[in-house]
Parts: structure tokens; sequence; C-alpha cells
């Protein structure tokens, strides 16, 4: 009698072509893909002339949400930042909340594409596209909150080291500063690294298009890619090259991050966990979005033979460690409360929990650890598609709220009574909030209509022809290239 897998004792390994009969794993491809299939399904949602209209729909609603957003940001300019929620001394509110939040999401896409890559982690190819776009598009609703929030964001460009007659330089010793280099260089890899990720697929997609505005459209993206040796080497080597530069990257932005809070002199900021904590805290939340963003769009464009349950299983697994990592973070912020024996800090902890606005506090207790954390432990919920998408948008939830506690409860207690004052958002925090959701939304369904979502050539070497010492067969090659 064939035995169970010991990892899945749910599914039969001789019935289910999905699971390895040797290791139990989930497949990272389906079976009975070949080079012409790959290419096929994924520049199909390309080239096609009829767009599903879901997509429409789609990009309706998300452009009705941007539009808050706009409305928003017009009346700030109008206006002034009075219109928000901060005062004294919560002189910081949801712009700084917002932005840590969207950085935070933005980890992932760098994650999945430059340390997997230098690990060498074949499953990372059927997410890691559109986890980079992910990444840059978190950016771009990230850098509006610190350049709103200065007051006169028509003065920004003061931020950076430029040439002027007044003599005017920015304040280098101003983690806020140090906001804009680390942003800004983050920015600019991942732009880089996104656009030479796509160009072979740019150059596939040239050659099949029969209409002439996107075969020239993809022909000048393509950079002249004709997929001769040479093309691949400078390819391969440019891409191992962005991965070993954004590596440290993804450690040093939400660490430099960070030092907004931990370089303080604040209870509850200033604190040396705070630079592991954060990054821990952002590629979970990075990761929760990109099971936000993959599970309905491989149910929509049909591409659960591309994005498999192993690729689902293997995310949740890194959400779970980096979870445990989250969890360390809090009660270490509690211990050194008693520990430093400092009545401030541990007045700032007790508020923090029990103070008028302990139920935030309680809130991401239970959407950061009592809910993913209990859950995660079990196989049958990681491959569980509707449990692991509400979890997703439960444990986003629990970052903002991470975020929310840490800047609001540690400004609305200072350390003079006659100082104490409270937040309360107003709707047009909540308008440009939201709107920023609708920001990122347009920006992604652009991106899935235009370009190509999965990287099809790093999907085919995961074939098992590409395994195979001939290569392609005669056959294959001529449906390729028909």
């Amino acid at each position: 009698m064939a035995t169970k897998p010991i990892s899945e004792p749910l599914r039969h390994p001789v019935n289910d072509p999905m699971i390895d009969p040797r290791t139990g794993e989930f497949a990272v491809i389906a079976p009975g893909h070949n080079f012409a299939s790959v290419t096929q399904k994924i520049s199909n949602v390309v080239l096609t002339s009829h767009t599903p209209l879901g997509w429409f729909f789609g990009l309706i609603a998300a452009a009705g949400v941007l539009t808050m957003m706009i409305v928003a940001i017009t009346w700030l300019v109008l206006r002034g930042v009075g219109i928000w929620g901060v005062t004294i001394p919560g002189a910081w509110g949801f712009a700084i909340v917002n932005f840590v939040w969207w950085i935070g999401i933005g980890h992932a896409g760098t994650l999945i594409s430059a340390i997997l890559l230098l690990f060498k982690q074949s499953w990372r190819n059927s997410i890691n596209r559109f986890a980079e776009a992910m990444t840059i598009f978190a950016v771009c609703c990230a850098g509006l909150f610190p350049v709103l929030h200065i007051g006169r964001p028509w003065l920004g460009y003061w931020l950076f080291p430029y040439p002027n007659t007044m003599n005017i330089w920015p304040q280098f010793r101003s983690p806020l500063c140090w906001d804009v280099f680390a942003v800004s260089t983050y920015a600019t890899i991942s732009v880089v690294f996104w656009y030479i990720g796509m160009v072979p697929d740019f150059g596939t997609l040239r050659d099949k298009a029969t209409h002439p505005f996107p075969k020239w459209f993809y022909g000048l993206l393509s950079l002249g890619w004709r997929g001769s040796t040479r093309h691949w080497m400078r390819y391969e080597t440019a891409s191992l090259l962005l991965a070993g530069l954004s590596t440290p990257l993804v450690l040093s932005v939400h660490t430099v991050i960070s030092f907004d809070f931990a370089v303080a002199a604040l209870p509850g900021w200033h604190t040396t966990i705070f630079p592991p904590y954060f990054v821990a805290g952002a590629i979970y939340s990075g990761f929760a979005m990109v099971l936000t963003l993959a599970i309905p769009i491989r149910k929509f464009y049909h591409m659960e033979d591309l994005v498999t349950l192993r690729h689902l299983d293997n995310m949740a697994k890194v959400m779970l460690g980096t979870g445990l990592i989250v969890a360390y973070g809090y009660g270490t912020e509690v211990f050194f409360a008693w520990y430093s024996a400092s009545h401030w800090e541990w007045f700032m902890m007790w508020n923090r929990m029990f103070g008028p606005m302990g139920w935030g506090y309680w809130m991401l207790i239970l959407t950061n650890i009592a809910i993913p954390l209990f859950t995660l432990w079990w196989r049958k919920l990681r491959v569980n598609v509707t449990y692991l998408f509400i979890l997703s948008l439960i444990i986003n939830t629990g970052m903002w709220f991470e975020r929310f506690v840490i800047v609001v409860t540690s400004l609305y207690r200072d350390y003079l009574p006659s100082s104490w004052g409270t937040y309360r958002a107003t709707k047009w925090d909540y308008m440009l909030y939201v709107g920023t959701m609708g920001f990122f939304t347009f920006l992604f369904l652009l991106f899935t209509r235009f370009a190509p979502m999965i990287p099809m050539n790093e999907i085919k070497m995961m074939l098992p022809q590409a395994k195979l010492a001939g290569g392609l067969d005669a056959e294959e090659t001529v449906e390729e290239t028909a």
C-alpha cells in the first residue's frame, strides 16, 4: 500500500499530479507545460485585444478611490496641513504612520527578487515580477506622505544636497533627512532591477505582437534584445549585480526609517530593538500584501498552474517566521520598559496597553500575533486559499495598527502632564490614506494589463525540458517561433 506524504496527509501523491510523490511537496509548476505553452499563456494576457470586463470594472473602481486622494491633496495644498489631525504634542499622525506602512509593504518585492535569487530559490520565479511591481507602487504611495507633511511640498527638493546660491543644506544629523536618501536609493534600484528583469520578456512580446504599435512599443522597451549568448550573459551579470545591491537595501531602508524613532529621546521610541524589529515587520506585511495580490490574480487570469499552492505555502512560512520575530519584538518592548526601572518608560507601556488608546494595542496583538501565529503552523491552513487571503488582510491591518500605536501613543502622553493631548484623525486624513490604496491598485492593474506579470523566460528554466541535454526539440522550436 502506498504511503501518504507526511507533509500533507489529506492528499494522495499518486492521485494528485500537483504533489511530488518523492517529497510530498506541492509542485512549483503544474505538469504538462512546455516552452510554447508558457509563452502563450503569459503573453496572451498582454497581447490580447479583448480585455476582460472585470479588469475595466476594477480600474474604474480604483480610479474612483484615487479621486479621493486627488481631492484631499488639492484641499491640503489650498488650506495647509491644519486640515489634518496633527496637533501638539501629536505632531506626527497619519502621514508618518502611512509612510512607514507603505514602505514596509514594498520590502517583500525586493526580498523575493534579490535575496531569493542569490540563494537560488526557484519558487520565486512565478511571483517575483508582480512583487517587484508592488514594491515600486508602494514606494510611490509612501513618498507622498512625507512630502505633503513638510507643509510646502513644492519646496521638497530642498531636502537634496543640490548646489544653490542660498547656501542652504539639509540637516544631515536628522534621521528624517536620512530617509530621503535611503528611500530614493531603494526606489531607484528597485525600478532598474524590475525593468532589467523584463527586457527578455519585452523581446518575446515584440516578436509575438501582430499590430504595429505593440510591436514598436515593446521593441523600444526590449533595448534590441535578440536572445543571443552575449545578451544572456550580460543580462545574468546585471541581474546578479543588482541583486547584490538590493540585498543590503532590504535591511538598510527600514532600519534607517526606524531611526526616525530610535534616535529620539522619547519613551517608547528610544530603543535599540527597533531596527531588526522594523525590518521583520516590513517583510511580514510585505508578504501579506503579495498574498493579497497573488490570490486574486491567479484566480482571475487562471494562473493556478503557474502560481501554485507551493508558492502560497512558502510565503505563509516566511510570514510565520517573521511574525515570530515581530512577536519577540513586542515582548522585548515590554521587558525593556520593566527592566529599565524608568518611571517614564513603564508609564508609556502601561498607558499604551490600558490608556485611552489601549484598544489599538490589543488590536495589533490580536491581528499580528494571536490569529496568524496560532494558525500558520498548520499546513492545511497554509494552503487554504480563502483563509490565506483573509489572513493577509488581517495582518496588513495589524501592521498598520502597529505603526499607529508606535507613533501616537508615544507622543500624546509626554513628560509633562500639562502638555498631554490626544490625536483624532480628520476626514481628510482618511481620504488621503484610502486614496493611496486606489492609487496603488490603479497602477497595479495597468501593470497587469500592459506588462508580463510573470517572467516567461525564468519559468521556462524550471521546466523539465530545460534540464535535458538537448534542450528544445525541433517540434517545440517550430511552435515557439510560429
